[in-house]
């Protein structure tokens, strides 16, 4: 009994000294856990002052802060409607709270803006009536990325900021060849540990939502803090309820790179240590399925979605079904910056054959611009073929991969990853390529068909088509520049599904819908000053009063000469007497002699 006594007592003490090794471990790990410091900076710009109000940006701030608070964030900084000098503020004091945390978390939401491939986010009183004033009136996203830096583990930074842009389409280019992006770019964190979050793809814009939040901040706010769930896989589940959502519309993006632990923004609950139970040693656990593990992380990296990342899965798994499928997806990202590159390659010499066509450029320059115009043309089908084939080579290794895994490799969960995303779709993902000498036809066209033109379709933008411009900036509350026949004209007249400029009619017509139609009175009535009918008073003929009449006048050289009169006896008697006065008396003056006793006798 005695052996056996004693054999019961050193298990008693093993026993023992597990437990103590257990609450041990469990207090360190707990205590661990609570040392980190944890902060995060919530930003909402909905009250924009130049600019249509979004709707969301304030309530998706509070749902988020809320998160935070009840995930147990040491510091929890909530901002709404910054200015440019709050918004400086803001950075600056959180910069100071992230000097000395593990974790800093950067959460914003309002307008973003993509210039030359730099990321910049857009206070509340930001006026952008040029491209230039992009860098005086907003914040670069390095900016954000210089406020975390100091923290140790883990620097995150989520923007859901991708929506349509108004400023873009106001904004006057300085210079041709100066790119403006629809939604953000895509950007490569620097620094380790690094990780920044897009509500959409890059290139892409995201939905605001029509609920309380956009969808994106629903979904963040439902998995982001899940206790000891990875940061990726969160993302992950955040990307698949987004694209539930949102009918496969809106793609959630994450880029940076993180290392190979589990990295959750809250650590999971730790479970107490059992004892052990006496009894023989136990044997070897059970072999760690390597293809389990393998598609583990292949699903990391596809949650990542980077070059970088596919690369270190490849280092790590040189060979197998993962392995080749990796290799496909990272050719086609490969791809896809290929083509990226081209397009907007062709897009800014197309640009510069518009300003010198318009500017009435050289007919050197002009054959240069339309050479490489149509050189980068060529090479943005070649890149797009390119990934189009890059693509069916996913679709094929995935195929390869399903039809070669027996049925002890195959999961029991979900499928690996979203294959079916992959298939190239019949849409191409960028715009056609419009020729620079018809975009003035095709602009015409549109005016015309908003009602804003109504002149001829000919492709000669003359003073009539810039004022048919200038009536659709004023009807449309628009800032385009009515000199030139731009793209970004074009884009926005095509833009209006319905008339924007109202009919206006002729005197003597009306309008009737689309149509003028003359304006029919009846008998007695016509068509007055204010396009009305209105009766036709008959004046009667008033006859001139009796002074008023008028007297004929005729002018004194139209009158003939009158004959000279006869002069007066008298003076007959007075020429006779002057006549005969010099004295001499002879047969030629006996006339006068017989007049001047006729006078005497009249006298």
């Amino acid at each position: 009994m005695f052996p056996t006594l004693g054999w019961d007592c050193g298990a008693h003490m093993n026993n023992i000294r597990s437990a103590l090794l257990g609450t041990i471990i469990l207090a360190l790990t707990t205590a661990s856990a609570l040392a980190e410091k944890r902060v995060a900076l919530v930003i909402g710009n909905s009250a924009y002052k130049n600019v249509a109000r979004l709707a969301n940006p304030a309530n998706d701030a509070a749902t988020l802060t809320e998160m935070f608070k009840k995930a147990r964030f040491d510091v929890v900084d909530s901002r709404i409607d910054l200015s440019a000098a709050d918004m400086r503020r803001a950075l600056r004091d959180f910069a100071d709270k992230a000097r000395d945390a593990d974790i800093a978390v950067v959460y914003y939401a309002g307008h973003g803006i993509e210039v030359d491939g730099t990321n910049y986010l857009i206070p509340v009183d930001a006026q952008l009536e040029r491209d230039t004033d992009v860098y005086d009136e907003t914040y670069a996203l390095d900016r954000i990325l210089v406020a975390i830096e100091p923290a140790k583990q883990l620097r995150l930074i989520i923007l859901d900021a991708c929506r349509d842009n108004p400023f873009t389409k106001t904004m006057k280019r300085t210079i041709g060849s100066r790119a403006i992006g629809r939604g953000l770019a895509k950007v490569e964190p620097s620094n380790p540990n690094t990780m920044i979050a897009f509500a959409t793809k890059a290139g892409f814009t995201a939905s605001d939502g029509d609920s309380k939040n956009s969808p994106y901040a629903a979904a963040l706010a439902k998995h982001l803090t899940t206790p000891g769930l990875d940061l990726r896989r969160a993302f992950g589940f955040v990307r698949d309820e987004v694209l539930s959502a949102t009918s496969q519309k809106q793609e959630p993006f994450t880029y940076g790179s993180l290392g190979g632990n589990d990295l959750p923004l809250v650590a999971a609950f730790a479970a107490p240590v059992p004892a052990p139970v006496l009894g023989p040693a136990p044997g070897p656990g059970p072999v760690l399925d390597k293809t389990s593990e393998q598609r583990r992380d292949y699903e990391f990296s596809l949650q990542v979605g980077t070059r970088e990342a596919w690369d270190y899965f490849i280092g790590s798994y040189p060979t197998g079904f993962y392995s080749d499928l990796a290799k496909a997806q990272r050719n086609k990202l490969a791809a896809e910056e290929v083509r990226l590159a081209a397009a907007e390659k062709a897009r800014v010499t197309l640009e510069e054959q518009a300003r010198l066509v318009t500017e009435g450029a050289r007919a050197t320059d002009r054959a240069r611009a339309a050479a490489d115009v149509k050189a980068a043309e060529l090479d943005r089908v070649a890149a797009e073929n390119k990934k189009k084939l890059e693509e069916a080579k996913v679709v094929a290794e995935s195929a390869k991969l399903t039809a070669n895994r027996s049925p002890v490799d195959k999961p029991d969960d979900k499928p690996v990853g979203p294959i079916a995303t992959l298939v190239p779709s019949d849409k191409p993902s960028q715009p056609n390529v419009v020729a620079v000498a018809d975009i003035p036809r095709q602009l015409q066209a549109e005016l015309r068909r908003v009602g804003c033109y109504p002149g001829a379709v000919d492709g000669h933008w003359n003073a009539a088509a810039q004022r048919s411009l200038e009536l659709f900036n004023r009807n449309a509350g628009l800032k385009l520049d009515v000199k030139v026949a731009s793209l970004d004209a074009l884009d926005a007249v095509s833009g209006k599904t319905t008339r924007v400029c109202p009919l206006i009619c002729g005197h003597g017509y009306r309008a009737d819908g689309e149509r003028c139609l003359k304006i029919s009175c009846r008998a007695g009535w016509a068509v007055g000053d204010d396009n009305t009918c209105e009766r036709i008073e008959v004046k009667k003929r008033e006859r001139p009063e009796r002074g008023d009449r008028p007297v004929a006048h005729r002018e004194r050289d139209e009158r003939p000469a009158r004959p000279a009169a006869a002069p007066s006896r008298s003076a007959q008697c007075s020429d006779t007497t002057s006549s005969s006065s010099d004295g001499a008396f002879n047969s030629g003056n006996a006339r006068h002699y017989k007049r001047s006793e006729a006078c005497l006798k009249v006298m």
